[in-house]
């Protein structure tokens, strides 16, 4: 009997679970559509797999190689020649460390504690570090918040569908295309499903729709009062990562706006 299993993308390990897009020029990896409303794409960027890259340019420190400003005087390194000479960092009028200043109010405050069993104990949030790949770091942006952005469907260990989500306020191009529909209603304002896939070997199965399934329950659960989708008429299901209107259809939701490209599908929660 095959195993079935939904997880969260929470980690490393995890994203690297998402299968590959059917389609060889898409992939859920590197894309950014829908988080970036002129500029995203949704094209496999083979870079965006590896841990970023950190700046570590030293910001104080001129554009030169060596780090020298080649315009300001011999033995001096400043980044703009006609600034004023640097202040000297010692404070003359500090006391001497043999004498310090002391506070009778704030003697004592930097004395550790008595633990105290009835105070709450710090909540550990979880966060993806900042040197992981570009789409792991966008998925994790609302991990202390609101959870996570995407879950994939996993048969005996192997990942058979992905599916991405989260607030509106997550995808700005969802956002702007919600706007073109004043017709929806203002409030409360829905979670949305901008991705959904079925790997080649998982498909026809029903694991997109047991995935989609797993999300509703989960949004609702954060407190949604409902989800919507904007799937691509007329493209093909290998073409397009947000699936057809037929799909969503047959998801629970339902049509919303109709409109010849981008119509709005919906499901109450």
């Amino acid at each position: 009997m095959e195993r079935f299993e939904i997880v969260d993308l929470t980690d490393d390990a995890r994203f690297r679970l998402i299968p590959p897009c059917a389609d060889p020029a898409f992939d859920h990896r590197t894309c950014d559509y829908w988080e970036d409303p002129d500029r995203g794409s949704k094209a496999s960027r083979s870079a965006w797999l590896h841990p970023a890259a950190t700046d570590q340019v030293d910001r104080g420190q001129a554009a030169s190689s060596d780090g020298a400003n080649p315009f300001a005087p011999a033995g001096r390194r400043d980044d703009n020649p006609f600034a004023p000479p640097p202040r000297p960092r010692a404070n003359p009028f500090a006391p001497s460390p043999e004498r310090p200043v002391r506070n009778p109010l704030l003697d004592g405050l930097d004395e550790p504690r008595p633990e105290n069993p009835f105070a709450p104990r710090p909540v550990s949030r979880p966060a993806v570090p900042t040197d992981a790949p570009r789409k792991l770091q966008l998925l994790g942006r609302g991990l202390a918040v609101f959870g996570s952005y995407a879950k994939v469907l996993l048969m005996d260990g192997e990942p058979a569908a992905y599916c991405q989500f989260g607030p509106l306020s997550a995808y700005p191009r969802a956002l702007r295309l919600r706007e073109l529909y004043p017709q929806l209603p203002d409030a409360p304002l829905p979670a949305v499903i901008t991705c959904i896939a079925t790997s080649a070997a998982g498909r026809g199965h029903g694991h997109a729709r047991a995935l989609v399934a797993e999300v509703c329950r989960d949004l609702a659960g954060r407190g949604f009062a409902a989800v919507e989708a904007y799937p691509e008429t007329g493209a093909r299901p290998e073409a397009t990562s947000v699936a057809t209107p037929g799909f969503w259809l047959s998801a629970g939701f339902a049509l919303a706006v109709h409109d010849e490209r981008y119509p709005v599908m919906r499901r109450e929660l």
